[in-house]
């Protein structure tokens, strides 16, 4: 008999675990627990295969404690439908807010204007949700990143000559921004674009592909603009492959770590700096102002999403060079001196 109890016993706490199990799996993704009447925000990643969101998510989730909110956080994964499935947890949890980091500009239009409607305030955080009207989009100038590195090809190029652009997905609305801007300097220039390509999901190894093609049907280039220093860190092991690294321009966007390093060492020219972490900081801090129904304060500017006007927080972007690198990124605390000289020779 007692033998009998013991293992019922035990069977009712196997059956407790297993259930503990399969709720903690079924459980999204969360970066602070939900507690009491605190500001409840939800943040949507499309992934963290850029460098920089793991970055910003840490900057965006402390910044949000700081000032009495909790943040939800979900990722993904480079997954349209799960991302519309995450937005639509938010609107059944009855967040505050909900800002998304959007893997497809178009896709999350009707997902967001429900949230909108259910009475919750939304954030285009990064890349502007197309149609969508949300309360507030707060990016750097995509244009002036466009712009800045066309000047960098007509700077090292006066000549003219041939370029490739490997950029980001055509789902991200940045990477229009960007090539229209990129566009409108060189315009008139005797720089020609003779092979272009589109990195679906901004992954990487694409690159690399993408410059070999290039290079097989078009030798003589006199550079690569990448949509991003992922993309370009790619570039470089292609042209390396092809001993073209350092022969010939590469420019990327972010300020990652081994751009820096490439900047350094001559093997890439410029990288479009983004202070991500003040866009991270500004986002939480403007999130948890339209969670409280509080005033935006520095909104300036508006920009369309194709139907509405949405308020714009616009940030500036910085050209990195060697010129300038100690200055802008070391000083400014975004890599250590160590770290971007460390392939320099003394």
């Amino acid at each position: 008999m007692a033998a009998a109890v013991l293992a019922a016993i035990l069977f009712l706490y196997a059956c407790m675990a297993l259930g503990g199990c399969r709720k903690a799996e079924e459980a999204p993704e969360t970066r602070q627990e939900e507690t009491g009447d605190r500001l409840q925000i939800g943040l949507s990643f499309e992934s963290y295969v850029i460098e920089r969101w793991i970055r910003e998510r840490d900057v965006f989730v402390s910044t949000a404690k700081e000032l009495g909110a909790d943040v939800n956080v979900q990722n993904a994964n480079g997954d349209v439908q799960e991302q519309i499935a995450q937005i639509e947890y938010f609107i059944k949890k009855q967040m505050d807010v909900i800002a998304v980091v959007a893997g497809d500009c178009d896709a999350l239009s009707d997902v967001m204007k429900k949230a909108k409607d259910a009475g919750i305030k939304t954030v285009s955080y990064d890349r502007l949700i197309n149609n969508s009207d949300c309360d507030l989009y707060i990016s750097f100038n995509n244009e002036l990143v466009g712009r800045l590195m066309a000047e960098c090809f007509l700077e090292y190029a006066p000549d003219g000559g041939d370029i490739f652009m490997i950029q980001g997905p055509k789902t991200d609305g940045n990477v229009h921004q960007i090539r229209k801007g990129f566009d409108d300097v060189l315009k008139g220039s005797r720089l020609n674009v003779v092979y272009e390509a589109n990195c679906e999901g901004w992954l990487a190894e694409h690159a690399f592909t993408y410059v070999k093609e290039g290079l097989a049907r078009h030798r003589d280039i006199v550079g690569v603009m990448c949509g991003n220093d992922d993309l370009a860190t790619q570039a470089f092991r292609a042209l390396s492959e092809e001993r073209l690294a350092g022969k010939v321009i590469l420019t990327g966007q972010d300020g990652d770590l081994m751009a820096c390093q490439r900047i350094m060492e001559g093997t890439q020219n410029m990288t479009a700096f983004k202070s991500v972490e003040e866009e991270a900081r500004l986002a939480a801090e403007y999130a948890v102002m339209l969670g409280r129904g509080e005033e935006l304060t520095g909104i300036t500017k508006t920009i369309n999403d194709g139907t509405y006007d949405v308020p714009y927080r616009e940030l500036l972007p910085v050209a990195v060079t060697k010129e300038n690198m100690d200055d802008v990124i070391i000083k400014g605390g975004f890599h250590a001196k160590e770290d971007v000289y460390l392939n320099v020779k003394k």
